[in-house]
């Protein structure tokens, strides 16, 4: 049973820095991708930032050049480096991973709270 667990959110002035962690317990049959969504109040859930098995990435077009996605597989651990954040960056930020095992699996954390103050 795989499991993910964020950590790393929490208040942060506008242009600072945060960065969230997503580790993983439990094995993939066939990963297809891991990555981050978040959702502010009275918003839906958005997509901000993917990564493959290959280490491909995709971010969001309100991100890119501010946050950063990585994995290391050692310590079976996500990343999102959050830079020069903006108050329209504060939601909660779920990871997640999709596997493929007769069927596509979603799995998620139980979301980390962000917030950006002005």
């Amino acid at each position: 049973q795989v499991q993910l667990m964020e950590s790393g959110g929490g208040l942060v002035q506008a242009g600072g820095s945060l960065r969230l962690s997503c580790a993983v317990s439990g094995r993939f049959l066939e990963l297809i991708d891991m990555g981050w969504r978040r959702q502010a109040p009275g918003k839906e859930r958005e997509a901000v930032a993917l990564i493959t098995p290959d280490d491909t990435s995709n971010y969001t077009d309100s991100v890119k050049g501010r946050f950063t996605i990585w994995r290391d597989s050692a310590s079976n651990t996500m990343y999102l480096q959050m830079n020069s954040v903006k108050p329209e960056d504060t939601a909660v930020y779920y990871c997640y991973a999709r596997d493929y095992a007769l069927r596509i699996n979603t799995y998620w954390g139980q979301g980390t709270q962000v917030t950006v103050s002005a």
